[in-house]
């Protein structure tokens, strides 16, 4: 019994060290990690915007969910959206959901094959009646730190600006949560509010973020007090200024006083000044300045004899387009002046039988500009005015 017992004693003194043999020598299972493939070629007519979400162990898929945002009709700018979580049966994928919008069931069968350092998804896509084949090749994946990386964006929303340097003083910009967009959108009816028709479409980008940014153009008189509003509006999420019309390199910065009655600023007047400069420049008469009572801009039309071919008596019509604001929110002491590249159409004016003219090159960026002549340097001078110094971000 004694020798029995001994025996014991030294197999269980044994043990720690036989347990730490083994775990030493061990293989030790491979991590968790989650992969991302944020394309699958060719999904319904290369229209579907697609994440697929893969954890994996090693090279084993243990879980994954598809997301799929979509148009809903052919060549619609509309969109819907499902998010599947699959069922992973070796290298098959499958599940089924219903679609966010429509409501319409949606199931998922597919194959998936690494091949080399891509990965093949054959299988199809059921959304309500219509069946999508999927033979995608060449997919490759990414990390979780690639994916967010990509995933982040900036909506160039500034809430306050130190100035009008950075943003535009009448673009404003709300990003609101989707079930909020429609009533905002209902209070802006009635308004002299410009609402971009493009920031209507709720991107794939907004329905996964539950967020969508609406853009709008406004007088920049009135811009603080609609950002004012629609920073107490349910929903919103921020509210600001952003990038709009406005280029430092045709803009010039003077003092408010001789230009104001009181708070307001003598457009009038304003007007007048720089129809005379850009007839001196332009060499042409100053014939309409029409201000726009929504986005606060001016409207100059100048007219001059065109010189293309004298002997038919021809008519260059000139249009610029100018804002002026404050150079900072809440800003009186200094105001901006930005005005477009001029823009030239020929026409025959005659009053008796026309000539009717066609300019294919009116689109060009070179046709726009090709009578600048140096009118922003004159409107500095008239105005006693700054330029932007680009380099060293300061007005000199």
């Amino acid at each position: 019994m004694r020798a029995i017992l001994l025996a014991l004693a030294v197999i269980a003194a044994a043990a720690p060290e036989l347990g730490w043999a083994q775990s030493k020598s061990g293989t030790k299972a491979p991590a968790n990690e989650t992969r991302y493939f944020t394309a699958i070629d060719g999904l319904m007519d290369g229209n579907a915007d697609v994440i697929l979400k893969e954890t994996r162990q090693g090279k084993t898929v243990t879980a994954a969910t598809l997301d799929v945002c979509y148009p809903v009709a052919k060549n619609s700018d509309r969109k819907d959206r499902f998010v599947v979580s699959l069922t992973v049966n070796g290298q098959t994928l499958t599940g089924a959901t219903q679609s966010n919008g429509a409501k319409e069931p949606v199931t998922v069968k597919l194959n998936r094959k690494p091949t080399g350092d891509t990965f093949e998804f054959r299988g199809q896509i059921t959304i309500g009646k219509t069946v999508t084949e999927v033979a995608s090749t060449d997919n490759s994946d990414v990390s979780e730190k690639e994916f967010q990386e990509s995933q982040s964006t900036d909506d160039g929303i500034n809430a306050q600006p130190k100035d009008f340097t950075d943003v535009s003083p009448e673009a404003v910009s709300v990003r609101l949560k989707l079930d909020a967009v429609t009533d905002f959108l209902k209070s802006l009816k009635g308004e002299n509010v410009e609402v971009s028709l493009p920031s209507l479409i709720v991107s794939c980008d907004a329905l996964r973020a539950g967020e969508q940014t609406i853009s709008m153009t406004v007088d920049p008189d009135r811009a603080g007090a609609l950002i004012a509003k629609a920073r107490a509006t349910n929903g919103v999420v921020t509210v600001g200024w952003t990038a709009g019309t406005v280029e430092m390199d045709r803009t010039i910065r003077f003092a408010a006083a001789d230009w104001r009655d009181g708070d307001k600023i003598n457009r009038d007047k304003l007007a007048g000044a720089i129809s005379d400069v850009l007839a001196r420049t332009y060499n042409a008469k100053p014939t309409s300045a029409v201000w726009n009572p929504v986005t606060g801009k001016l409207k100059l039309t100048l007219k001059r004899p065109s010189q293309l071919m004298p002997s038919l008596e021809l008519t260059d019509v000139i249009e610029v387009t100018s804002l002026v604001s404050a150079d900072k929110p809440g800003g009186a002491d200094a105001l901006m002046l930005w005005i477009s590249s001029p823009t030239t159409t020929t026409v025959d004016e005659a009053s008796s039988a026309k000539l009717i003219l066609s300019d294919e090159s009116s689109g060009d960026e070179e046709g726009d500009t090709r009578d600048d002549g140096g009118a922003i340097d004159e409107l500095a001078k008239v105005f006693k005015a700054k330029r932007w110094d680009a380099d060293n971000s300061v007005w000199k």
